[in-house]
């Protein structure tokens, strides 16, 4: 809580003015779009009273032209607004004692063999796609994150299904876990079961009855080798972090541990932070998701860290 206030404090004096920037720039490009559909509409009627079929396809041309123009404009102002904001969102973040500089690189995403290795959603993956990479440090841990967008070629029907869409990250643990740890949402358990059926084959078997914090255990899925290093791992912090946030977001978690390796998603059926273009942008809610999102990794990064 203290955390987001210091948030909140940090986007009146540095976000917010980016913001309202931001704002007149958008103003600007929607008048120009209501200013030009009055413009279209008046040669449009000026074509129809002509009734001259070369002074009409060259106008249309030239109609065609302008739209194409607005549009890249439209499009520069939404590609440009989130790298704005997200980096002074990271700037706030990585002020914090044991983060290092967080990289962010808009266009890029983590690589597809780290999400099939995280043996979270055991998927082919057949659409991949993603954007919004960062990286950095958190204590003595190197990460990676990006949103994520992933679906399969469905085997009955000729349809994409859905497999993930939110944020992923992955970072090397210091000390191996001696196994692998999978926890996974109690809700999805139906949608889950082939991911299931695999950790069973590889040997992991349920660890419920483990599991002393009874919310945990009505909200998670807890999967386990023999030789996993689940008390240490799994510590009763983390456990009530994963529960209050599941539970006041409405979004669902999932965690692997695989020897050397950590793999977290967090769903999101939207994309985070992006921007309007008929309606203002300038809202507290807006940049808060993203930042409680981003902020809830890099807590359970800690406290891998902390405990490995």
């Amino acid at each position: 809580m203290r955390r987001l206030e210091e948030f909140r404090i940090y986007y009146n004096h540095t976000i917010h003015p980016e913001l309202v920037r931001l704002e007149r720039r958008r103003r600007r490009l929607l008048l120009l779009v209501v200013v030009s559909a009055v413009l279209m509409l008046a040669v449009v009627v000026f074509e129809i009273y002509l009734q001259i079929i070369a002074v009409t396809l060259f106008l249309m041309m030239l109609i065609g032209v302008y739209i194409t123009y607005l549009l890249y404009l439209i499009r520069q102002f939404v590609i440009t607004f989130k790298p704005h904001v997200v980096n002074l969102i990271l700037d706030f973040i990585d002020d914090g004692v044991n983060y290092g500089t967080l990289v962010y690189k808009p266009k890029q995403s983590i690589a597809k063999d780290k999400f099939v290795a995280s043996g979270l959603f055991n998927s082919p993956a057949h659409v991949f796609e993603g954007e919004d990479y960062i990286s950095g440090k958190i204590g003595e841990l190197d990460f990676e994150m990006s949103e994520l967008n992933v679906r399969e070629i469905s085997k009955v029907r000729e349809r994409l299904n859905y497999v993930f869409q939110g944020i992923f990250l992955c970072t090397r643990l210091k000390e191996s876990v001696y196994g692998t740890i999978y926890i996974l949402p109690r809700v999805f358990r139906q949608y889950l079961s082939r991911s299931i059926r695999y950790m069973r084959k590889d040997g992991n078997e349920s660890i419920d009855n483990l599991i002393r914090n009874k919310r945990f255990r009505e909200t998670f899925l807890t999967y386990a080798s023999k030789d996993a290093k689940v008390r240490t791992l799994l510590s009763d912090a983390m456990q009530h972090a994963l529960v209050d946030y599941t539970e006041l977001s409405g979004k669902e978690i999932y965690l692997s541990f695989d020897n050397h390796q950590a793999y977290i998603a967090i769903t999101e059926q939207k994309d985070i932070l992006e921007p309007f273009v008929f309606r203002s942008n300038v809202s507290f809610e807006l940049v808060r998701e993203f930042f409680e999102d981003i902020q809830l990794l890099m807590r359970i990064v800690e406290d891998i860290d902390a405990n490995n």
